[in-house]
């Protein structure tokens, strides 16, 4: 048995590899909106969806992005999903046409949130853990539900403790 906390369980996230993953994201996307092969928009849950969603708005060339603003953290601890900013409705509508991206789907209660409000929406993650993995359409990486991804926009440099051992 180990003491370690549930978060302490991490898999770590570059820049570079945020990056890569987020490219890889819109090469599953190219192609497979509604019209012809195009999506009319895409929708970033913040603050999480806002680096992907921007990767991916350069690689498909789509030049409409607006958010929703989803908050159901604080800090590390899991709260009650509640929408704060909502994107244009004119844009939205039913969410046909739309890609809706964000970082990742754990509980995937943001998301079942979300595709109440935009049902016929795409919903596209980097990351995917099994209990929120039914909300999302495209994912690239899929991680345990015990895992806690460190985005790096939450990191700073500095010494871990190894998973295992001492020495």
């Amino acid at each position: 048995m180990t003491d370690r906390l549930p978060h302490e369980k991490g898999f770590h996230v570059s820049w570079d590899q945020l990056h890569r993953d987020a490219r890889a994201l819109a090469w599953r996307l190219d192609g497979f909106g509604p019209v012809d092969g195009a999506w009319r928009a895409i929708v970033a849950i913040t603050r999480g969806g806002m680096a992907p969603a921007m990767i991916v708005s350069r690689e498909l060339d789509i030049r409409i992005v607006d958010t929703i603003s989803v908050k159901s953290y604080d800090h590390q601890t899991r709260s009650e999903a509640r929408v704060l900013k909502t994107p244009d409705a004119d844009l939205t509508g039913d969410g046909e046409g739309i890609v809706i991206i964000d970082d990742l789907v754990d509980s995937g209660k943001t998301l079942e949130v979300v595709r109440e409000m935009y049902p016929k929406a795409h919903f596209a993650t980097i990351y995917a853990k099994p209990k929120g993995r039914p909300q999302v359409d495209t994912f690239i990486t899929e991680v345990s539900q015990d895992t806690w991804i460190f985005f790096p926009w939450d990191m700073a440099l500095q010494y871990v403790e190894p998973y295992r051992g001492g020495d």
